[in-house]
C-alpha cells in the first residue's frame, strides 16, 4: 500500500522529553502494545473487531504522545531558562573581576599589617587616627566586596549545575524516546496492514464504529454565516476545505491530518494557535453545552479525551476520523461525546 507522504513525518519532529514522560508515552496496558496480528482471528467479523479495538488503542496512544510533547515543550523551556540564568549569573560574577584586581593592587593583606604600617608612617596622633579610620573604611569595603563575590560565585555554580542537569536529562530522554518512536510506528504499520486486509464492507464497519457514518456536508457558506465570530468562521471554512484529505497519524497537515492536527490547522488559519493535543484543546476557551453549539466550537470525545472535531451546525461535525477514512462530516451525537469548548 502506498503510504501518504506525511505518514511518519511526525516521529521525526518529536520534541525532547524527560525520563518521566516515557511512562506517559507507554501508558497503554501491555495488551494494547501488541499489533492486531498478535491474536489470529478465526472469522472475518473477529478480524474486524480486532482492528477496531486496535484503532481505539492507537488513538489513545497518539493522544498520550501529544500530551507528552506538550509537557516536553515546557521542560525544554525550563532548560532554556536555566541556561539563561546560569549565563547571567556567570556574567555577574565576571563583572567583579576589575574590583578584585583593584583590591589586589592596593596591597591589602589584612588589618593588622596595615595598622602597623600606619603607625610607623604617621607624624602625629591626629594623623594616626585619620589613617586608622581610613583603613577601617577600606577594610569594611573590601570585606563587603569579597562577600558579594562569594555570593555571586555560589549563585553561578548553583545555576550552572541546574542548567547542566536539565540539559543532560533532556538529552538522555530524547535518546530513549527515539527508541520508543520505532515501536509506536510499528504498531501503526501493523494496524494499517490489518485494516487493508479487511473487505470494503468490513472497513466501513470499523470506520463507522470508530468515528460514525459519513453524512452530507453542510453548505460552507451557511456554516460560516452561523459562526459566532470571524475566527470561528475561518476555522470552519478551513476545516471543510480539507474534506477528503487522508487521516495520517500525528499529522497537522497540509496533506493529511489526525484529529487534533485538523483542528489546530483550521484555527491556525484564523491566527489562533492551538496545541496539537485533544485533551489540551478541550481545556481551552469557554465550555459550551450541547444545546448551545455553534459552528467553530471544538467538540471532544472519550475519557480520557482522545478525539476532537469542529462543529459545523445542524448536529454535524467535521473531523479527521481514523486510518482508512478521510476527513469527513459525521454526527456530533455519537458514542463517547464528552463536551465542547468555544475557542473564538
Amino acid at each position: 500500500m502506498q503510504r501518504n507522504r506525511t505518514t511518519g513525518r511526525r516521529w521525526s519532529v518529536v520534541a525532547v522529553a524527560t525520563t518521566g514522560l516515557l511512562a506517559l508515552v507507554l501508558a497503554p496496558a501491555p495488551a494494547s502494545a501488541a499489533p492486531t496480528t498478535s491474536t489470529a482471528p478465526v472469522t472475518a467479523d473477529q478480524a474486524a473487531r480486532l482492528v477496531e479495538e486496535t484503532g481505539r488503542r492507537l488513538t489513545a496512544l497518539d493522544e498520550q504522545v501529544h500530551q507528552a510533547e506538550l509537557t516536553v515543550q515546557t521542560r525544554q523551556q525550563a532548560a532554556t531558562d536555566a541556561e539563561r540564568a546560569a549565563a547571567q549569573a556567570e556574567t555577574t560574577l565576571a563583572e567583579y573581576g576589575p574590583r578584585i584586581r583593584a583590591i589586589a593592587q592596593t596591597g591589602y593583606t589584612g588589618g593588622t599589617r596595615s595598622r602597623v604600617a600606619a603607625f610607623l608612617a604617621s607624624d602625629s596622633a591626629d594623623d594616626l587616627i585619620a589613617q586608622m579610620t581610613t583603613l577601617d573604611l577600606i577594610a569594611d569595603h573590601t570585606e563587603g566586596v569579597l562577600a558579594e563575590v562569594a555570593a555571586a560565585q555560589a549563585a553561578a555554580e548553583q545555576a550552572r549545575s541546574a542548567a547542566d542537569a536539565a540539559g543532560a536529562e533532556a538529552a538522555a530522554a530524547l535518546a530513549a524516546l527515539h527508541d520508543q518512536q520505532t515501536q509506536v510506528q510499528q504498531q501503526v504499520d501493523a494496524y494499517e496492514a490489518d485494516f487493508t486486509r479487511l473487505s470494503a464492507a468490513e472497513q466501513a464497519t470499523v470506520t463507522a464504529a470508530l468515528a460514525g457514518p459519513t453524512l452530507t456536508a453542510p453548505s460552507t457558506a451557511d456554516a460560516v454565516a452561523a459562526a459566532p465570530g470571524p475566527a470561528a468562521a475561518v476555522a470552519v471554512q478551513t476545516a471543510l476545505a480539507q474534506l477528503g484529505d487522508p487521516y495520517v497519524w500525528g499529522s497537522s497537515g497540509p496533506d493529511g491530518f489526525d484529529c487534533s492536527g485538523l483542528t489546530q490547522y483550521a484555527y491556525a488559519a484564523a491566527g489562533i494557535s492551538l496545541p496539537h493535543s485533544s485533551g489540551a484543546q478541550a481545556q481551552l476557551g469557554t465550555p459550551v453545552a450541547r444545546a448551545d453549539l455553534e459552528p467553530g466550537d471544538i467538540v471532544y470525545f472519550y475519557a480520557p479525551i482522545s478525539h476532537v472535531g469542529i462543529y459545523v451546525g445542524d448536529g454535524k461535525m467535521v473531523h479527521a476520523r481514523t486510518f482508512g477514512s478521510p476527513v469527513a462530516v459525521t454526527s456530533v451525537d455519537q458514542s463517547g461525546y464528552r463536551g465542547a469548548v468555544r475557542i473564538a
